[in-house]
């Protein structure tokens, strides 16, 4: 008999929207979707370069990454983000940090008698990595307090998708010590370490002031897909302790897991250039201040949201509720309890749109028309 991983999986969540997506497609002047986090804004040239340059690439890629892209990020993490003491070989490519994040509990050969644990409200990829490993979860927000032995894997993701919520230095810094004590590997999703507002710096777990220079029991995943708008190439990497990183490697060899050459020199380009780093996040900026006030302004609480590419807003009722007022409006949004139980109540708007779509999107909540 073949099949039946499928079966343990839960439904993929968007193809549940198919009767708002209808209602928001058929607003006159059209959908403004901001139900998912994919970039829309063009590729930089630099990076384009780069990538067009290195497309004669007729041998396999190497699994470990070239030393020039591994040189890259790690002077990346120190000039952007501070983080230290990284050394070339616990850096590692990765097809697309979602790639990843499934297949890790199973490259770590985690199984039945493991416990992952994901944040409350949590990018679904979290739950469904344990699940494909066969590893058992739990959602919460403080693993040191949960009963029982510790969990052999805890993710934490600031700034939170779906909530914006950034965890301080002293938070994560706690965090840590509890890992080490009790034998856990701490796990941080980074994809929007780079897009805090309101003067609010997120940190890595894997910053000085967090864990004292010593990255051992952490990893820190990066994704390239929204400081770079490189969705399209799967463009990330995980750094941090540099035997676990090993251990990846070594059965990502043998499992093919390459990310493909002229990717990997596009990468050390957008990891090398600042400048439309900069440029991407100023957009990000320029729409989320158009898109707070107008939220308010048509009677949405917006909770957290200080970091991230979304605002996670509610009206005090049911998410799919909301979804629907929404959609008669040609907005399309994701509803908050694709995120935990605790989401049920909320919705997600994502930033990413074209100028002209959030221009729309906050013509049509303003409660004057």
């Amino acid at each position: 008999m073949y099949g039946g991983r499928s079966a343990a999986l839960p439904t993929f969540p968007w193809d549940t929207l198919s009767d708002v997506t209808a209602l928001a497609n058929s607003h006159p002047d059209g959908i403004v979707d901001l139900s998912v986090g994919t970039p829309v804004d063009p590729v930089a040239p630099v990076i384009r370069d780069a990538l067009a340059a290195a497309s004669s690439a007729p041998g396999y890629p190497t699994t470990a990454g070239t030393p020039g892209l591994r040189a890259s990020a790690v002077a990346a993490l120190a000039r952007r983000y501070g983080i230290t003491g990284v050394a070339a070989s616990a850096v590692l490519p990765v097809i697309g940090t979602k790639e990843l994040i499934a297949w890790l509990p199973t490259l770590l050969g985690l199984g039945g008698d493991d416990v992952v644990v994901i944040p409350e409200l949590a990018y679904p990829t979290y739950e469904v990595g344990a699940r494909l490993a066969g590893a058992s979860w739990v959602r919460s927000d403080a693993p040191q307090r949960l009963d029982g032995a510790p969990p052999a894997l805890v993710y934490l993701n600031s700034p939170s998708n779906p909530t914006g919520a950034i965890l301080t230095a002293g938070e994560l810094r706690a965090l840590v010590g509890w890992a080490r004590e009790n034998g856990v590997l701490l796990v941080s999703d980074e994809c929007y370490l780079g897009l805090g507002w309101d003067d609010t710096a997120p940190r890595s777990v894997l910053h000085p002031q967090v864990c004292d220079g010593d990255h051992t029991g952490l990893l820190a995943v990066h994704s390239l897909s929204k400081t770079s708008s490189l969705a399209g190439y799967r463009a990330g990497f995980v750094a941090g302790d540099a035997a676990v990183v090993a251990e990846l490697l070594a059965v990502r060899k043998h499992a093919g897991m390459m990310v493909p050459t002229p990717v990997q020199a596009a990468m050390a380009a957008a990891l090398e250039d600042d400048e439309h780093e900069h440029e991407q996040r100023d957009r990000y900026a320029r729409r989320r201040a158009l898109l707070l006030p107008a939220l308010r302004a048509a009677g949405f609480t917006v909770d957290h949201s200080q970091g991230g590419l979304y605002l996670w807003a509610t009206r005090g009722e049911a998410c799919r509720q909301t979804l629907g007022w929404l959609a008669e409006r040609g907005i399309l949004v994701a509803p908050g309890e694709f995120y935990g139980p605790s989401g049920a109540q909320h919705v997600r708007v994502a930033l990413t749109a074209p100028d002209e779509r959030i221009a729309a999107a906050v013509d049509r909540l303003d409660p004057d028309r």
